[in-house]
């Protein structure tokens, strides 16, 4: 037990972090009913924005650069971490404004045009920001590792997760506590209803888009230090992320959060004993879950039925 106490520890904190990725695209998919393929691209665009404000580069050929770069990287990082996801959001909004004259038509349209707006981005991150991997650099008060128990763990593993918790309580109460939060529920059971009571459901979509991304912009900058940097990042997110989704039930908050702690529990503990088999985990989680429960754990009838 002792032994599989770190696997089941990564796991939680991969569920966590999975979690992060995951809520962005469910309140797309819930208020919009667009299977949005750009949310992974959206995701590493966040991290390599995160790692321009770090390192500099946009007050490259000015004298701020060495001012900027005087600075504590925890101050940096801070920045980063709050310019990342603003410019994330703010490639959603763009995006968004591209998928309207889908809206009405077939779910294909809007999943070839998020597609290619996936491929575009990743292009424009090859060109800006090159091909090869890099890494973002991060405060040195999470880094490093610490002793537990007789056991090693990473420092900044546990400070994602629990920044992931606090990212997660706070979408929450915002959806629950507050009247804009009200109207993106409303929008997700009944868009037409929200229509009829005089809200603009046009700047409800933009809005709710731009949230989204901006989600998938804040997950990018706290996973790209664990996962790495790389242009097509944006493969290895997007699918958990829609797994995460489907499993939890589409539309539902809690059961996003939940299946993506079972899914990370899943990947944590199959690499503990079969690690080529760890990944493949959460596609049998989803067909055990799929298997009793249709719509997921907490899930509702949405377009994915349609």
């Amino acid at each position: 037990m002792l032994a599989l106490l770190p696997h089941i520890v990564n796991g939680l904190t991969l569920g966590l972090l999975f979690a992060l990725i995951a809520l962005g695209f469910m309140l797309i998919v819930g208020v919009m009913e667009v299977i949005n393929l750009a949310h992974g691209s959206l995701f590493t665009l966040g991290a390599y924005l995160a790692l321009s404000t770090i390192g500099a580069d946009w007050f490259a050929g000015t004298g701020f650069g060495g001012w900027w770069l005087g600075l504590p990287v925890v101050a940096r990082y801070v920045v980063a971490l709050a310019l990342g996801p603003l410019m994330a959001g703010a490639a959603g909004l763009l995006l968004e404004l591209c998928l309207r004259p889908t809206y009405g038509k077939a779910p294909l349209y809007g999943l070839l045009l998020t597609f290619g707006a996936a491929l575009v981005i990743e292009e424009v991150i090859r060109l800006v920001w090159g091909t090869g991997e890099q890494h973002l650099p991060i405060p040195a008060e999470v880094d490093g590792a610490f002793l537990l128990g007789g056991l090693i763990f990473s420092t900044y593993k546990f400070f994602a997760a629990g920044f992931s918790i606090v990212a997660i309580l706070g979408v929450w109460l915002f959806l629950e506590r507050t009247p804009y939060g009200a109207i993106i529920k409303a929008g997700a059971h009944d868009s037409e209803m929200v229509r009829a009571l005089g809200y603009d459901l046009a700047k409800l979509r933009l809005l709710v888009f731009g949230f989204g991304a901006a989600l998938a912009g804040l997950a990018g900058v706290v996973m790209a230090p664990i996962w790495g940097l790389r242009p097509h990042l944006g493969i290895d997110v997007v699918i958990p992320a829609f797994l995460i989704i489907v499993i939890g039930g589409v539309g539902s908050f809690w059961g996003a959060v939940i299946a993506a702690l079972l899914v990370g529990l899943a990947v944590g503990v199959t690499g503990a004993y079969a690690p080529a088999w760890s990944l493949l985990s959460m596609y049998v989680l989803l067909v055990l879950v799929l298997g009793s429960r249709s719509r997921g754990l907490l899930g509702r009838k949405s377009a994915l039925e349609n």
